[in-house]
């Protein structure tokens, strides 16, 4: 799970909920209706469901409440006992990442948040091909991520951050593995996906592959 950015996760984990409550100027665009993100997310999911990229558990609680059994996965020990305070017993946070977990069986439902864009086009590519294997047809993948229309979108997206001189932003856009809409469409298609976005905010999508 572009374990390269570890050390930025266990940066985050202490700000993380801060920051998604909107109290971080330069990152609130990016978690403008983080709540209704999560819901969203929620509401598409079904049956077994596989979190990856737990962080501090905002999603796990909104899965779990909605009453789906959740399996999470999460790399940052400082993230994962940060989720395991939150939600308590019903907690079922494993270690790993997208490309390396443990053995799980029976998935009608992979999920993530603001973490799929740590991954490379070809390490995207990989875990889907995972992915397409572990769930029967019908099974969904939804996952809330940052990601542009076009390459074009992208540069611009870094060319206002640094005018509103939002520097941790543009470096993040930089450094980080942000990907376009059509690149992922096709990874999707290819593993063997029907696959839906619709927009959240300035640069959060929600993506829903349905396995055909």
């Amino acid at each position: 799970m572009g374990l390269e950015f570890l050390d930025v996760f266990e940066q985050w984990a202490d700000s993380y909920d801060e920051s998604v409550g909107g109290n971080n100027r330069e990152y609130k665009a990016v978690f403008a209706g983080y709540e209704q993100i999560l819901e969203a997310v929620t509401a598409l999911s079904k049956g077994n469901v596989v979190e990856f990229g737990v962080g501090t558990g905002n999603l796990t609680k909104k899965l779990l409440d909605s009453g789906l059994k959740v399996t999470g996965i999460e790399p940052s020990v400082p993230m994962r006992g940060i989720a395991e305070a939150k939600l308590g017993t019903k907690a079922k946070i494993l270690d790993g990442d997208f490309l390396h977990f443990p053995e799980i069986i029976n998935v009608d439902t992979i999920v993530s948040t603001y973490a799929f864009h740590h991954l490379t086009n070809v390490e995207k590519d990989e875990a889907i091909a995972k992915y397409g294997k572990l769930l029967s047809k019908g099974g969904r993948i939804v996952f809330a991520d940052t990601m542009f229309e076009s390459v074009e979108d992208y540069n611009n997206a870094i060319v206002k951050a640094r005018e509103q001189g939002f520097h941790n932003l543009a470096k993040d856009l930089e450094t980080e593995y942000y990907t376009t809409i059509p690149i992922l469409k096709s990874i999707l298609e290819n593993s063997g996906f029907t696959v839906s976005f619709n927009r959240c905010n300035h640069f959060v999508w929600l993506m829903k592959g349905e396995k055909r």
